[in-house]
């Protein structure tokens, strides 16, 4: 009686315990993305008008993937990946006489719960990748490596740069950055028009799209009959475009599951 049980036990084992297709959702962090802080600036050769914006040290998020392993010697797999991180931006008004006052930027991002919050940024990839698999006898793993072309979205950086931007264009529409220091209520009245205008036109940025390749290890964990696969991938990204004050990573993880048919 023993002796059968070991027996189908190993033949269910032996069986292929890895389903022609699968779909599953995942955790993503991405590693080494970095915004480096920038300290108050003068704005268009202002003192009496600056930014700054602060930093953050990792970027993380959720994707979902699809895979297909009916084809002989090669498994191909497509994924969806959403990362992003938060930092603090803001408007200066006064001089150093006096101090300076900080008008904090908040972007609205639309409907009941979000309202307003500080920027983000966010980077999205689309990755479509060709593995090659290796069997392990009687486990129900299936390690791979591969690799294949990364599609790019990325948001822009609130800084400097595109703040003075803004001020360029209020000139343009008749509205002049105040030049009397003494005058308080004009600074802030001024401040307060552009601080409207920089989130005006954040929302309106468009994204930064960009194509580059990638590299990618995994491991693929599911029983045999139960419909339910777990996995893990580490892939490193070359190429891809993105903002100046971005200090990219080049590595992310993908950890999670889903079911397999």
């Amino acid at each position: 009686m023993n002796f059968k049980l070991i027996f189908a036990a190993a033949a269910m084992l032996a069986t292929q315990s890895f389903a022609i297709a699968g779909i599953g959702a995942h955790y993503t962090p991405n590693v080494g993305t970095t915004l480096k802080k920038a300290d108050m600036a003068p704005l268009h050769n202002s003192e009496n008008i600056q930014f700054s914006h602060g930093s953050f040290e990792y970027i993380q998020g959720f994707g979902f993937k699809a895979w297909v392993d009916i084809l002989p010697f090669i498994d191909i797999e497509g994924t969806f990946n959403i990362q992003f991180a938060s930092y603090n931006a803001s408007l200066w008004a006064g001089d150093k006489s006096i101090g300076y006052q900080e008008i904090p930027l908040k972007i609205e991002l639309g409907g009941t719960p979000f309202a307003k919050a500080t920027p983000k940024y966010v980077g999205m990839n689309a990755d479509l990748s060709v593995t090659k698999p290796f069997s392990i006898p009687l486990f129900p793993i299936r390690p791979y490596i591969g690799g294949g072309l990364t599609f790019h979205w990325n948001t822009f950086i609130l800084n400097n740069q595109f703040v003075d931007g803004i001020i360029t264009r209020m000139e343009e529409a008749g509205i002049p950055m105040p030049t009397d220091p003494t005058d308080e209520q004009a600074r802030n009245d001024y401040i307060k028009s552009l601080s409207k205008e920089v989130v005006k036109y954040a929302k309106d940025e468009g994204l930064n799209k960009s194509i580059g390749i990638h590299l990618l290890a995994g491991v693929r964990f599911k029983l045999p009959i139960i419909p339910i696969a777990a996995y893990a991938n580490v892939k490193c990204y070359l190429g891809g475009d993105y903002d100046t004050d971005i200090d990219a990573g080049h590595f992310a993880f993908e950890l999670g599951g889903g079911f397999a048919l």
